[in-house]
């Protein structure tokens, strides 16, 4: 080991690479405009640093490709199965696991096989595909953060837990028997990828068990969240992050699981159960919509990857590596002369777009001309997180009530970019925070009932 005080590099080197394009302002002005100044309708040979999501855009190691080639793509009890099976069920200890092609395949079939119309589902946030699933089921979505999420500034560290008061209140409450759920996202990816302190889940997980009700992790970012509980809270300090996570995992009646952030793969999914009736209800759903319920509409090199990286994933030195490595990007934005959310997380950082564009009102999505701008002037991609996403639209998508903060997600994909790329980005935002008032707001021109951030087209205001 390193002495303490010398950076940490990160633990791998660079084998394979892949060239990313350079196109000039006027080629990016005719590419956004093309998109309906949507970052999700541009190509990704269009971009230049793509931080739009952490999701499937990972680098996958020497080992996880190797492990690949021994894919054993028989339709039923493959080889490739057993192997991932072993390794989730010793990470988990859930005794029924079942394989799914990504998270939102597995809320579909958790929320369509546990909940029922009029139901409510509490969290801590529901992210944008979680809320879909849980509408679509019939039941409602509710919010309970903790307090301390709604200060952008504090450093607090745990500010992705539950209102654990509102919480009990609710179950407490007359709407207490309409409850058929509760899911903890770890990390908060909804509030700034803060993460979920171990005394927060145990506190969720008693008040379930009293009143009855199933308690689940939307577990995407589990080893992330074991290596801050592992840096912030008391008592964790000697424990490893796979330790940690199991701990995490134990306390919960089940998981669901997109690996295609903690997997360390492009693909891949899995819920994990304990109650048998239920395991069978979304097994008849799995085989009825994604397939055998031993691949779940995964190939076997995709089921070897996955086993590998859940190995990988929770090493002490990959995990100190990113971390570090985020941090010190928050720093460089910082200095830049904009604000993130504090303190920085690991998988992302969000941009306080509602401080950095004052001149811009809520109606005019500040959060989305500032990544707009983010491509215009650097070829870089990256998500909204405020009014045009969780705003509330008439039918003609004017804002009636706007979301809490105006925010942008930069998501950092695991093991691809090198510190020149992000010095590239926060030169960017340093030469937008000199002159911030040149930017100007967007309408609407169409978007859908659900989910309209994914497929939205929108002019700017001139």
């Amino acid at each position: 080991m390193l002495p303490h005080d010398i950076p940490l590099p990160p633990p791998y080197r660079i084998k394979v690479v892949e060239p990313i394009p350079f196109l000039s302002p006027q080629e990016r002005r005719e590419a956004i405009t093309a998109a309906g100044y949507n970052p999700f309708n541009l190509r990704s040979d269009q971009i230049t640093v793509d931080l739009l999501s952490d999701s499937g855009t990972g680098a996958t190691s020497s080992a996880q490709e190797a492990a690949a080639a021994l894919g054993d793509e028989s339709y039923a009890g493959a080889r490739s199965w057993f192997r991932f099976r072993d390794e989730a069920a010793e990470l988990t200890g859930y005794p029924h696991l079942l394989p799914v092609h990504q998270g939102r395949a597995g809320e579909r079939i958790l929320f369509s096989s546990l909940l029922r119309p009029g139901q409510i589902c509490l969290s801590n946030t529901h992210f944008d595909t979680t809320h879909a699933n849980v509408v679509l089921a019939g039941a409602e979505a509710r919010d309970l953060p903790c307090a301390e999420a709604a200060d952008l500034d504090s450093t607090e560290p745990f500010k992705g837990n539950i209102d654990v008061t509102a919480l009990e209140q609710t179950l407490a409450g007359p709407d207490g028997p309409r409850v058929g759920l509760v899911l903890m996202t770890i990390t908060n990816n909804g509030l700034g990828g803060q993460p979920v302190s171990m005394a927060n889940l145990e506190a969720v997980a008693a008040l379930c068990s009293r009143y009855g009700v199933p308690f689940f992790l939307d577990a995407a970012r589990f080893a992330e969240n074991a290596w801050l509980v592992r840096q912030k809270e008391a008592g964790y300090q000697e424990w490893s992050p796979r330790q940690i996570a199991t701990r995490a995992f134990q306390l919960a009646d089940g998981c669901l699981i997109s690996l295609k952030k903690d997997g360390l793969t492009a693909i891949g999914g899995l819920i994990g159960l304990r109650d048998d009736d239920l395991f069978v209800r979304c097994e008849t759903n799995l085989i009825a919509t994604e397939g055998f319920s031993t691949y779940g509409g995964l190939a076997g090199h995709d089921l070897e990857r996955l086993g590998q990286g859940l190995r990988e994933v929770v090493d002490p030195m990959y995990l100190a590596a990113r971390a570090e490595q985020t941090a010190r990007f928050a720093r460089m934005i910082n200095d830049a002369g904009v604000d993130t959310i504090q303190p920085a997380g690991i998988h992302a950082l969000y941009l306080n777009a509602g401080r950095l564009l004052p001149h811009l009102s809520p109606a005019e999505f500040p959060g989305h001309s500032l990544g707009c701008q983010l491509y215009l002037d650097g070829g870089i991609r990256c998500a909204e997180l405020g009014s045009l996403y969780l705003g509330t639209l008439d039918a003609g998508s004017q804002l009636i009530s706007p979301a809490p903060f105006e925010l942008v997600r930069l998501a950092i994909p695991r093991r691809v970019y090198t510190e020149e790329h992000f010095v590239y980005v926060a030169a960017v935002l340093a030469r937008i925070a000199k002159d911030p008032e040149r930017i100007r707001g967007y309408r609407i021109v169409s978007a859908p009932a659900q989910l309209r951030h994914f497929k939205v087209r929108l002019e700017p205001l001139a």
